[in-house]
């Protein structure tokens, strides 16, 4: 029989009722370790800022002042998250930041149950990676393979994903847009990170992938010269 080490996890929600319905459920999964209950992002950021390190968020969406996802989308190394709302229409929100689930308001414990198996499955050392990222573009989503993009490009407030097919513009910031990269995206520039195994040539300060030529920076030749062993 496999053991789990046991998952903190932190309730983050405005209403008390949903609040004890979690901490009811949570109460009877052994392997979970609530650690708090926060009434809404501010006093989450500071329990994250002042506790140990936390693997797993039951974060609702819908809260006053920040929204459940936004403040999500502001902690620089996130945990693990499910989102648990009343509204359904934020499932493809939940989806974009690659939530582990999605509970829906009234949530029943079997439904709660399937959430937390997708959170051991994926604590599982013989799961590989995840192999794609879920973008979104205007208002719709494209599922990329990580190993179908050639790459990645900073583009303001937005990042350019450049595949052989096609480039979709997404928002975020690019530092944090590659911190979710595989190992074997390399930044070679400033606003500029490249999948090694697309590499085609490399020439001066310049790297060539198909037909695009992609800028290395001087504080980052040292660090593609190594990773090439060169």
């Amino acid at each position: 029989m496999t053991t789990h080490k046991s998952i903190s996890c932190l309730i983050i929600d405005d209403e008390p009722s949903s609040q004890h319905v979690l901490q009811h459920f949570i109460a009877q999964t052994p392997v979970l370790d609530l650690k708090s209950t926060c009434s809404n992002a501010e006093e989450a950021f500071k329990y994250l800022q002042l506790n140990e390190k936390i693997d797993l968020l039951f974060l609702d969406i819908n809260m006053p002042k920040q929204s459940g996802l936004n403040f999500y989308k502001s902690l620089k190394n996130p945990p693990q998250v499910i989102f648990t709302t009343a509204y359904p229409q934020y499932a493809v929100d939940g989806f974009e930041v690659n939530a582990v689930d999605y509970l829906l308001k009234p949530i029943a414990y079997e439904r709660f149950l399937t959430a937390i198996n997708k959170v051991l499955h994926s604590h599982d050392p013989k799961v590989h990676d995840r192999e794609f990222i879920v973008l979104k573009e205007n208002k719709a989503l494209y599922k990329v393979h990580f190993e179908d993009i050639q790459y990645i490009e900073a583009f303001g407030d937005y990042v350019k994903v450049h595949t052989r097919q096609k480039t979709i513009i997404t928002h975020s910031t690019f530092s944090k847009f590659i911190e979710n990269l595989p190992h074997y995206f390399l930044r070679t520039h400033k606003s500029f990170s490249i999948n090694l195994k697309k590499l085609n040539h490399l020439s001066g300060n310049q790297i060539t992938i198909d037909d695009h030529k992609i800028p290395i920076g001087q504080t980052y030749k040292q660090s593609v010269l190594k990773a090439l062993n060169l």
